[in-house]
């Protein structure tokens, strides 16, 4: 209604202004009858007031739709009226839904071919560096660990790489399964354990048998992978044990890594699951891409996981895994 009414103050005031014209022109001709000027006034906004009425309910719609946010594409699919402006506006509404669909179609086609061309690439770079690998498996000498620590570094990034292409499809790829938290924790360690022996940070396994939980074991490997990696990074040089445990919350089991490092300082903790956000130890680490924890995050939601951090500079950080369906067998002491 208050639309309506700025749209039309112009007509009100161009009426008002013929109005009182044509009631000077009467008195200015010395034709001055009250009663019949009267008369004259009533009809004139009666008639004019009818139209405006009558404008309004034709036009309603419009300006209902015009005055709300709209909240989805198909609100411009909707039909407002039969008055030829409504079917205008209808019209001119659906051409632009129509165009902006078929855009948001070419996008969507071409980020699918980009992603896929991303997965078929890292896959493919996955091949030389396992035969990389193999070539130096029987090599001990410092130049074969050092070029092993550097393949070690590509397939991080490679599988950050791949795992974060994969995040837009997560739906179609993931199986949640009972998932034995022990095997999954040593199968982490074991596929590290160059990077713990290289920093000289060693793994302290308290991972009950009996802790089981439902996830999708791929999905929540990369997340553990990513928080060990980050804790033997921050570790280094400062402490020489990263601690994994498991334990019952409730009706929930918990994951837990925690090391004795370098710690987050308090005005980046708020921040540190954002995409790309390095902080001030980002800074010090030339490797810090700002999406590990941001991707542990990611894929702990759609897990329907609670992720929790605390962290004290120069005494460490703990990460938990809040794993939300657990087993029935959990509940056994």
């Amino acid at each position: 209604m208050k639309l309506f009414l700025r749209d039309q103050w112009a007509f009100a005031v161009f009426f008002l202004v013929q109005l009182i014209l044509l009631l000077l022109i009467f008195a200015l001709d010395g034709y001055w009858n009250p009663s019949l000027m009267i008369y004259a006034m009533f009809l004139s906004i009666f008639f004019a007031g009818g139209f405006l009425l009558s404008r309004y309910l034709t036009h309603r719609a419009i300006y209902q739709r015009l005055s709300n946010p709209v909240l989805s594409l198909e609100e411009l699919t909707q039909t407002n009226g039969n008055a030829p402006l409504c079917r205008a506006m209808d019209e001119n509404c659906l051409g632009q839904y129509r165009l902006y669909k078929a855009e948001l179609h070419a996008y969507e086609n071409k980020q699918r071919d980009h992603i896929t061309f991303i997965q078929q690439w890292v896959h493919q770079m996955k091949t030389p560096l396992s035969v990389i690998h193999l070539l130096m498996q029987d090599d001990d000498s410092a130049k074969a660990e050092s070029v092993r620590e550097e393949l070690d570094r590509l397939k991080r990034g490679l599988e950050t790489v791949l795992y974060l292409a994969r995040l837009d499809r997560f739906e179609q790829d993931f199986l949640i399964e009972p998932v034995t938290l022990r095997t999954l924790v040593s199968q982490a360690v074991g596929e590290n354990k160059r990077l713990f022996i290289r920093n000289q940070v060693y793994p302290e396994l308290q991972v009950d048998e009996k802790w089981r939980a439902e996830s999708d074991e791929k999905w929540l490997s990369f997340v553990l992978n990513q928080l060990m990696v980050n804790a033997v990074r921050y570790s280094a040089g400062k402490s020489s044990k990263v601690t994994i445990r498991a334990y019952k919350r409730g009706s929930q089991v918990v994951l837990e890594v925690q090391d004795y490092g370098i710690g987050i300082p308090r005005e980046d903790i708020r921040r540190v699951f954002q995409p790309y956000f390095t902080g001030e130890n980002g800074r010090k680490y030339a490797e810090s891409t700002g999406m590990g924890l941001y991707l542990v995050k990611e894929i702990c939601n759609r897990l329907n996981h609670g992720v929790e951090l605390e962290s004290t500079v120069d005494m460490g950080t703990t990460v938990r895994i809040v794993l939300s369906a657990v087993v029935p067998n959990l509940t056994r002491s």
